[in-house]
């Protein structure tokens, strides 16, 4: 009998467990950006000690989805104009470029990859469900990063994925006129990436984020308490 089939079991501390959980929380916007999290009914909602929230809430800072106010507590990262400028141009200038080096990019296993993500995009779209919705759009986003074969550049987005994420989330639960507006924002991205159009993939990239990032825009200075930039 072989084992060679067999994979480890991946061991998670209950402070890691703890982490993706809020996170997840966080990020299918069900929180609101700003929100503030009460360590006491955070902690007896998820069953842990409050040491153990603390450090989950400690790491999510880093990520930069959770901010921790001196004297007052922990709340969910705010956006601001000028956040979702930062964000908006960052992630285009990183999406851009590995939308064109995935264009280029002819293996079966690339285009295979690709589809899956914009079907389950499509399939969560159609089901209407949200959280569902905001974690296809994430996830087809991760895989045009991943289909660039640029490790470096794969790296940089890491360093930030969270954060866009938030911004993923807070769109698409805030500024999307509904399901529908989501497939046609990704539709000329994927039609160039299908097409292997370099030069149109890496446009529509930019177009795709630029677009989204002043709608989100327009949202946050409609909203009276958030700062301008």
């Amino acid at each position: 009998m072989s084992l060679s089939k067999l994979r480890p079991v991946a061991r998670q501390s209950t402070e890691s467990i703890v982490t993706d959980n809020l996170r997840d929380f966080i990020l299918s916007g069900e929180a609101r950006p700003g929100e503030r999290l009460t360590e006491i009914a955070l902690a007896d909602q998820l069953g842990v000690a409050r040491a153990t929230l603390r450090t989950a809430l400690h790491r999510l800072t880093v990520e930069g989805i959770v901010v921790q106010i001196p004297y007052t507590g922990w709340q969910v990262a705010s956006l601001t104009p000028h956040d979702v400028w930062e964000i908006w141009t960052l992630r285009g200038s990183l999406q851009s470029l590995a939308s064109r080096l995935a264009a280029q990019r002819r293996e079966p296993e690339i285009r295979a990859a690709l589809e899956t993500a914009f079907s389950a995009l499509r399939m969560a779209c159609e089901a209407g469900n949200l959280k569902e919705m905001i974690d296809a759009d994430f996830a087809l986003h991760q895989v045009i990063i991943d289909s660039s074969g640029h490790r470096r550049l794969a790296a940089q987005y890491r360093i930030v994925e969270q954060q866009v994420r938030l911004f993923i989330a807070t769109s698409n639960t805030h500024v999307a006129t509904g399901p529908g507006d989501i497939i046609a924002q990704h539709q000329p991205l994927i039609a160039a990436l299908r097409a292997g159009d370099a030069e149109a993939a890496a446009a529509a990239a930019w177009e795709h984020d630029e677009t989204e990032g002043l709608r989100l825009t327009a949202w946050l200075r409609g909203q009276g308490d958030t700062p301008a930039a």
